[in-house]
C-alpha cells in the first residue's frame, strides 16, 4: 500500500520536457519586447471599448471567483488552480485600476479599492496556492477513507 507522500508524489503534474524551455525562451524574449514597448508606446491612447474591457475583465473575474468558491465548498483537487487564477486576475485588477484612473478622487479610490479589497483578497489567494501541498495531502487523505 503507498504512503500519503507516495501517492502525492505521484499525483504530480507531469509535464513534456519542452515545456521549461519554451517558458524560458518566452521570459527572456519578454526582455527586449518590453523595452521596445517602453520607448515606443504613447503616454496616452484614446481607445474604442474601453468599457467592453472592463467589463469582460469583470466577468471573468467573477467567473474565477465562483470557480474558487465552488472548488472551495467542494474541497476540490481544483482549488489550488482557481485560486491561482482569482489571485492573478486581482492583482492585474488592482495594476490597472490604479494606473489607468485619473488623478485626485479617481486615484484614491483605485488605490482604496486595491489596498482594501483586491490586494487582501489575492493574498488569501496565494496562501492557497502557497500550501498546495497542504491541501493536496489533506484531499488525498480524504480520499482514502
Amino acid at each position: 500500500m503507498q504512503t500519503v507522500d507516495e501517492k502525492v508524489e505521484e499525483a504530480a503534474l507531469r509535464l513534456p520536457r519542452w515545456v521549461a524551455p519554451l517558458f524560458a525562451l518566452v521570459a527572456i524574449g519578454l526582455v527586449p519586447w518590453t523595452l521596445y514597448l517602453t520607448f515606443t508606446l504613447p503616454a496616452r491612447h484614446v481607445t474604442r471599448h474601453y468599457d467592453l474591457a472592463w467589463v469582460g475583465f469583470d466577468v471573468a473575474l467573477f467567473a474565477a471567483f465562483a470557480w474558487t468558491t465552488f472548488a472551495a465548498f467542494r474541497r476540490s483537487q481544483w482549488l489550488v488552480a482557481a485560486a491561482a487564477v482569482t489571485g492573478t486576475m486581482l492583482v492585474c485588477d488592482a495594476w490597472f485600476d490604479v494606473v489607468t484612473s485619473q488623478t485626485g478622487g479617481e486615484m484614491w479610490e483605485a488605490v482604496a479599492e486595491a489596498v482594501l479589497a483586491e490586494l487582501p483578497l489575492a493574498l488569501i489567494c496565494g496562501f492557497i496556492v502557497f500550501d498546495a501541498e497542504a491541501f493536496l495531502r489533506a484531499t488525498v487523505n480524504r480520499l482514502q477513507r
